[in-house]
């Protein structure tokens, strides 16, 4: 089943135009949510109240303050809060084309496919061509939803993806992180390089892993959903205990090849072995 198009855009540099389609990159359906009920079932609503005296305050009663000083607030009227708003264009402006691993992961915030609107083909496959060529991406400005957005274009696979960034003056730095200094040797670092390379793996395989949380919470709906009781297992308590760093290293790289010795030669080089998939949306119910 094709992906459906969450928005459109139109990626300008120069005098050309490439009008594209957005796609998220990630599939909501397999979340596992829950609905706030009342015990006998029924559905709850959230609803405003004032804190001034407790009475629920309807819509039309409503407006929007920015709080300038404790307790105290600037009102604004819709025409005004959309006045404020960015002109949404769905434009994606680029400003200049960057070497894409000069792009902290710090920055990334969202992911988007794009791909091309009718009549683009040409135009879209020959700007990723020529991004994939000359190992570049484009950073862009994207006028969308009243807001605008610092994004990067960059190339995947045969198509572009367009990578939401935050702003600079969004993030802290590391220096914001008190790191107190500290003495490593010689033998402990080789210890720990050696524990490094044991358990390394030269590709990125995420289909090794599974959310085991999301899984697990999926086995209890289908467990409630079929009648079944609920076992609450008690929580373990770790106890706290200072360990000599030479003596845990030597010891998790024992266990290491115990556990490589006990795996077959072709997975060996797995870190996580792949688990059944449980979805909620083969459950005999809707889960709530």
């Amino acid at each position: 089943m094709a992906a459906r198009a969450t928005g459109t855009g139109m990626i300008s540099f120069g005098m050309v135009s490439i009008p594209v389609k957005l796609f998220s990159t990630t599939d909501s359906t397999s979340a596992v949510r829950f609905n706030m009920l009342r015990k006998d079932g029924s559905r709850l609503k959230q609803q405003y109240v004032s804190v001034a005296d407790g009475e629920l305050v309807e819509r039309e009663d409503r407006v929007k303050g920015y709080e300038f000083s404790k307790g105290q607030y600037v009102l604004f009227t819709p025409d005004e809060i959309k006045a404020m708003d960015v002109k949404s264009t769905n434009e994606i402006e680029i400003a200049e084309f960057i070497p894409a691993d000069q792009v902290n992961s710090l920055y990334v915030e969202k992911v988007n496919f794009l791909g091309p609107d009718k009549g683009a083909a040409r135009s879209y496959h020959l700007l990723a061509a020529a991004m994939r060529k000359t190992g570049k991406s484009a950073l862009a400005k994207y006028a969308a939803r009243g807001k605008q957005y610092l994004v990067l274009i960059h190339p995947l696979d045969d198509g572009l993806v367009m990578i939401q960034l935050r702003h600079h003056e969004e993030l802290r730095t590391m220096d914001e992180v008190e790191i107190p200094d500290a003495e490593i040797k010689d033998e402990e670092l080789a210890l720990a390089i050696q524990l490094v390379e044991q358990v390394s793996n030269e590709k990125f395989e995420p289909e090794n892993y599974r959310d085991e949380v999301r899984d697990h919470i999926a086995e209890v709906i289908e467990q409630k959903v079929n009648g079944q009781e609920i076992v609450v297992q008690p929580e373990e308590q770790n106890e706290t205990k200072i360990i000599d760093i030479m003596e845990a290293l030597k010891a998790s790289l024992k266990a290491q090849k115990d556990d490589d010795g006990k795996k077959p030669a072709s997975a060996q080089k797995k870190a996580v072995p792949k688990k059944r998939a449980v979805s909620p949306k083969r459950l005999p119910g809707k889960a709530v």
